[in-house]
């Protein structure tokens, strides 16, 4: 019986392939909708999520607004890494360098900081290491200009990354020994964080360029897991509260609570989204409805001839619900292969800085959503069909 009525629908639909195109079109649109929104957003999603899980959910950043006469310094720190709840605590200072290469000048992003910060900052693993080593806590204490250079710095400067190690590099007219370099990241390998070239150098040498006598205004600290990441907060803020008495004289970013943040965020777009998606889905549905009756119309006759040679009302409204199911579905299918298309395209178009796929969850969303829209506006044209007296429908002309 099913098969049969399969059939018929699409004897229907192809008789009328324009005006079933046409009602099809409401789904396509709403099904594109639909996938390729929720697509680009769990794509993004998954992209940021990544991202902040390679810098790490157990690392606290810290920035110091007002010191109020009370500078924090490097010994202050050691003694905030003791505490169990904290494993590695890292000052940073940040600022941009001009490095000669020949005859040209190459812009570069200098932080200063220790060895710890390689192990803080997933983004720049140590064990990621193409040639040489990081910064070592002589190199701190002894103020050696150093450097680690990123990859994309030392290919830039030197032509390749294996050649740079020991080099001399001159930054700012200063000299710096090239003691390693730093593995390709996905997190800085493209787009604006490209441009940057990044170059590492021993903190004590930083402060000292500066001039900086003000104390340490940065720094990041790892907790000992993720699960003790809120008791690290509390004891750094509770420590900063009792040096500078003020807690708006600094700042803890807790990378965990953005993680958090963030899913919560999208998790509601992702809904807005697909909420908006599903009224282009309802207002297919709505085609769908009117193409129905209007087939039942037509078809009148037809189903006063099947009713007076013994169709009964169940197989009449089969009919017409697997017609309006059928519609829904191949509209379906079309809308999915366009957004696949679209996505391909959204691809191509930003150069692989974020890949965009389609996920079997909102596919199944889609389809599940157009099978609900195919049964529901199908069912009311359905009944009106099966409940029609067969001679009320052999006198209509």
């Amino acid at each position: 019986m099913i098969l049969q009525s399969v059939r018929m629908a699409f004897t229907s639909i192809f008789a009328n392939k324009t005006r079933a195109f046409l009602t099809m079109l409401g789904i396509i649109i709403g099904v594109m909708s639909l996938v390729v929104l929720i697509s680009l957003v769990t794509s993004a999603t998954s992209s940021v999520q990544n991202s902040i899980a390679q810098i790490g959910t157990d690392r606290l950043t810290v920035n110091i607004m007002d010191d109020k006469g009370k500078p924090l310094k490097t010994s202050d720190l050691a003694e905030l890494a003791a505490d169990d709840s904290i494993s590695l605590v890292a000052p940073i200072t940040q600022s941009q360098g001009t490095v000669r290469s020949g005859t040209d000048t190459i812009s570069v992003s200098v932080t200063g900081t220790t060895g710890s910060y390689f192990l803080i900052d997933g983004s720049v693993s140590e064990d990621k290491m193409v040639t040489g080593r990081t910064l070592l806590s002589a190199d701190v204490d002894n103020v050696s200009y150093v450097t680690v250079l990123s990859n994309g710095a030392a290919e830039k400067i030197y032509g390749d990354a294996n050649a740079a190690l020991g080099q001399t590099m001159t930054m700012d007219s200063r000299k710096y020994l090239v003691v390693g370099v730093l593995a390709e990241d996905e997190s800085t390998s493209s787009g604006y964080m490209a441009q940057q070239y990044p170059v590492y150098i021993p903190y004590s040498v930083a402060s000292r360029i500066a001039e900086e006598s003000s104390g340490i205004s940065s720094f990041y600290a790892a907790a000992k897991s993720a699960d003790s990441i809120e008791r690290a907060q509390a004891i750094i803020e509770s420590a900063l509260l009792a040096r500078f008495g003020d807690s708006d004289s600094y700042y803890v970013m807790n990378m965990s609570t953005i993680a958090d943040a963030m899913a919560s965020v999208t998790s509601t777009f992702t809904l807005l989204l697909g909420g908006i998606a599903a009224i282009s889905l309802l207002v297919g549905g709505i085609g769908i409805m009117n193409i129905m009756l209007v087939s039942v119309t037509e078809r009148t006759r037809e189903i006063g001839i099947r009713k007076a040679i013994g169709a009964r009302r169940g197989g009449i409204l089969l009919q017409f619900l697997v017609e309006s199911l059928v519609i829904c579905l191949l509209g379906c299918a079309i809308g999915i292969a366009c957004s696949w298309i679209i996505l391909m395209i959204v691809n191509n178009v930003s150069g692989g800085e974020m890949t965009y796929s389609l996920s079997g969850g909102v596919l199944l969303a889609a389809t599940a959503f157009s099978t609900l829209i195919g049964i529901v506006f199908g069912l009311y044209p359905a009944r009106k069909a099966a409940m029609m007296h067969p001679i009320d429908a052999l006198r209509y002309e």
